[in-house]
């Protein structure tokens, strides 16, 4: 069934549909419209208007193509499954929430707290701007995609990124087998704690990189302005530019141009046993 032109502004106006079509539809109005369309089935929404709250909460099979989200349209979409979201902006606090195979494609997303204990992800050509991203999700490809925000990707699990632009801080701390390619991370405190991060022809900007890690690789990356890194990590590294400075490294190797300083301090709770040399080039 198609619904088009309409305006659905009272609480579960659409509960419960299966096999439905929206089309220029405004969730708006007056009336606390909350949960439009809580536990329905076989959904597509097509150049929506949204700006109330809680409106796909247990939903199944979820199309939204050029659907504007307000800020109003808080926790848009909690507890939903095989969700596809494409040329959309979404707004409003905790728009993605315990969600399973989603893929967003050329979406700007501005949503603190977005992605929380989602799985099963694909991300391609969007622009996502958010607090806390991602936190406790898994199985997640984003390619060619920038985000600006802070304490992402924490205790992630299984993730690849391509070809994207990180502006962040304390990223990927806490996570397991990440990879990232071709990629710009700029920030602070990088990948604390993280376990089988590998990153792959990144450019690396900020203070106390990559600390406390284990099973660390970087192959063919550029670290800018990055002081105190590697700080109790196992790490293999290749390093094509200088390092401001190295502390305290626990074990592996490390290869880079420079080392303006390298800290090994007399009170480190471990000796280290990590190489570190100097091509000079």
């Amino acid at each position: 069934m198609i619904i088009e032109n309409k305006v659905f502004p009272n609480e579960r106006d659409l509960y419960g549909s299966k096999n439905i079509t929206l089309v220029n539809c405004k969730f708006d109005g007056i009336e606390d419209g909350e949960s439009a369309l809580k536990e329905s089935e076989d959904i597509k929404l097509v150049s929506c208007y949204m700006n109330l709250r809680y409106p796909l909460w247990h939903d199944n099979n979820v199309i939204l193509d050029k659907v504007e989200m307000t800020e109003k349209c808080r926790a848009a979409l909690w507890y939903t499954d095989n969700v596809k979201i494409m040329n959309s902006n979404l707004g409003g606090i905790k728009a993605l929430r315990e969600c399973r195979y989603i893929t967003i494609d050329n979406t700007t997303v501005v949503s603190p707290e977005f992605g929380w204990k989602s799985h099963n992800i694909e991300i391609n050509n969007s622009d996502l701007t958010s607090e806390y991203l991602f936190l406790m999700a898994s199985n997640i490809k984003m390619k060619d995609t920038k985000f600006k925000g802070k304490y992402s990707f924490q205790y992630v699990e299984n993730a690849l990124i391509e070809d994207s632009y990180l502006d962040t801080k304390d990223a990927f701390w806490h996570t397991k087998n990440v990879t990232v390619k071709n990629c710009t991370i700029k920030g602070e405190y990088l990948a604390w704690y993280s376990d089988g991060l590998t990153l792959i022809n990144c450019k690396i900007i900020g203070t106390q990189p990559l600390c406390y890690c284990t099973n660390l690789k970087l192959i063919d990356c550029e670290m800018v302005d990055c002081d105190f890194s590697f700080e109790y990590s196992d790490v293999e590294a290749t390093i094509n530019s200088d390092i401001l400075s190295i502390k305290n490294p626990k074990s592996g190797s490390i290869t880079c141009k420079k080392a303006q300083e390298i800290i090994l301090t007399d009170d480190s709770k471990y000796e280290s046993l990590c190489k570190i040399t100097e091509t000079g080039e």
